[in-house]
């Protein structure tokens, strides 16, 4: 098992390894697996990048990211000039449907709100604009609906870990509740528990994952 140290260690050269992270204007803390990410960027799709990063790297437990997003000179934008930024970028989306999301921007932070079919249109949506400059954080509160039966959902997460080669399906516990997933149990690595959050979102219904594995048996 990695010291606290090592993590530290492992996730700034991981940064300093991405060209796209200026990583001398970020702090990396680690204590008990949890590295907390400090400093502040240009960009909100670096601080992403930045967690994206940190929860690759083995051992890593849970990431805390309180870097802040600062936008200088041409980065700027108004929240109008943002709102119909983000409009258009849903627009031209394939995978969501025409006038089910709604915008609103303050401050340069956007709020998504509206009613999607799939999980994965809402995420497609958050993506869709978390790129354009002048974001400075997304809220995704997009609705998932109608919802299926817990049973089906819970039958059809639990097909789809077994089909997956990357996970030991044996050791994951799925309990559904209203549309909340909740995984239970154990897996070997930080690439196995983030798959097993990826497949139980890609099901019909799901509208939230409470992702309670442990990374390693010891810790189950």
């Amino acid at each position: 098992m990695k010291t606290d140290s090592q993590l530290r260690r492992d996730v700034i050269d991981e940064l300093e390894w991405e060209p796209s992270i200026d990583a001398s204007q970020i702090g990396v803390a680690a204590s008990a697996g949890v590295i907390t990410l400090t400093g502040a960027v240009s960009r909100y799709t670096e601080k992403m990048e930045a967690e994206r990063l940190a929860k690759s790297i083995a051992g890593v437990k849970a990431v805390a990211n309180d870097i802040d997003v600062r936008l200088q000179g041409a980065s700027e934008r108004n929240d109008t000039e943002i709102a119909a930024a983000a409009l258009n970028a849903l627009k031209w989306h394939t995978s969501i449907p025409d006038d089910k999301v709604t915008v609103t921007v303050r401050d340069g932070w956007i709020t998504l709100d509206g009613n999607l079919d799939w999980q994965f249109q809402r995420v497609a949506a958050r993506n869709a604009v978390c790129h354009l400059v002048g974001v400075k954080g997304v809220s995704n509160n997009i609705a998932i609906g109608p919802k299926p039966k817990a049973a089906d959902v819970k039958s059809k997460i639990e097909a789809a870990f077994k089909r997956k080669a990357e996970l030991d399906a044996g050791h994951v516990q799925v309990d559904t509740s209203g549309g909340v997933v909740k995984l239970k149990g154990y897996v070997d690595s930080w690439s196995e528990f983030t798959e097993a959050e990826r497949v139980a979102r890609a099901a019909p219904g799901v509208i939230a994952v409470d992702n309670g594995l442990t990374i390693g048996a010891g810790n189950a």
